[in-house]
């Protein structure tokens, strides 16, 4: 799995990366309109790959599983933007940084794929390590990966 992209001052902003998004934030879903509308300039159709998709209580869960993929966008922000939604999102995700005990979901640069195939690094938001073990074991996974199919 890749590793997040952090820079050398702990204090400083992440690499500013487009965000794969796969559930309520895509297009039409509740918290598109609510965090995304206003902040982008660019959103597109795209895959993640060795992933699969976990349904949740009214929002799902990705989880790293080689060889399955999960349906969703490419967001990229709008200039000025992104470390307004970056905050708003981590927020909404329930993500305190890189390993703390309290994340709902942990944010990790991943290769997402265009429709084209082309490879984009982008923030996509796995559901934390305990969590998605429990996924695993006991959870429902959403067949195909597309949560707007379910």
């Amino acid at each position: 799995m890749t590793s997040v992209v952090w820079p050398q001052d702990p204090l400083a902003q992440p690499v500013p990366l487009p965000f794969f998004v796969y559930g309520t934030l895509r297009p039409g879903e509740v918290n598109h309109d609510l965090f995304l509308r206003g902040r982008t300039v660019a959103e597109e159709p795209a895959s993640l790959p060795d992933a699969a998709l976990y349904d949740g209580p009214g929002y799902p869960f990705a989880v790293h599983c080689p060889g399955s993929a999960v349906v969703g966008e490419l967001i990229t922000a709008a200039p000025g933007a992104y470390g307004e939604l970056l905050a708003a999102l981590d927020r909404l995700e329930e993500y305190e940084g890189p390993g703390r005990p309290g994340n709902v979901y942990d944010r990790i640069a991943r290769q997402a794929l265009r429709l084209d195939g082309t490879p984009v690094r982008a923030w996509v938001y796995l559901a934390s390590p305990l969590l998605a073990r429990d996924l695993r074991e006991t959870g429902t996974e959403i067949p195909g990966g597309d949560w707007l199919e379910r």
